[in-house]
């Protein structure tokens, strides 16, 4: 598996396996009209916007995308981070490739400098971070106004 940092080139593919993933994998915990509502959101020049203040990293098999994450700072701090657009391809989910993108994101200089790191996660993933070791942010399990959970790990 070749794992690098998003290129400008990457970006229309990037949005298009998170396109499919929220609509495979994420459609079994939200409504149609709140994925397409994130899809929107989610567009190749949205992708490189928050390139450009994360790092953000591929995950390729075969030079296909088959995942993505990033990590950034958490409101700018520098003692605190944020993981962000984590998707595997639904085919390529259950193989540890979601494991391989947090190992990376917490390998990295925005991870080993943050004393605490949160995911605002959603629901369908929420079973999949506690695995990794973070843990529902002031112990609040139910999703906020955006939909999403709000999960924390500590260093």
């Amino acid at each position: 598996m070749e794992i690098r940092k998003l290129q400008e080139k990457d970006a229309g593919e990037v949005s298009a396996l998170i396109a499919t993933t929220l609509r495979t994998t994420n459609i079994k915990d939200y409504s149609s009209e709140y994925i397409e509502n994130e899809v929107k959101v989610l567009q190749p020049q949205s992708i490189l916007e928050r390139a450009s203040w994360t790092h953000f990293y591929v995950f390729c098999e075969d030079e296909i995308i088959v995942g993505c994450g990033a990590i950034g700072p958490f409101w700018g701090k520098t003692d605190e981070s944020s993981l962000f657009t984590l998707f595997v391809l639904p085919e390529y989910q259950g193989q540890g490739i979601g494991r391989k993108i947090i190992q990376t994101l917490e390998k990295d200089e925005y991870f080993l400098r943050a004393k605490r790191i949160e995911i605002p996660a959603s629901i369908t993933a929420v079973p999949f971070y506690r695995k990794m070791g973070y843990d529902y942010k002031n112990g609040i399990t139910t999703p906020d106004a955006e939909g999403l959970l709000r999960l924390e790990k500590f260093r």
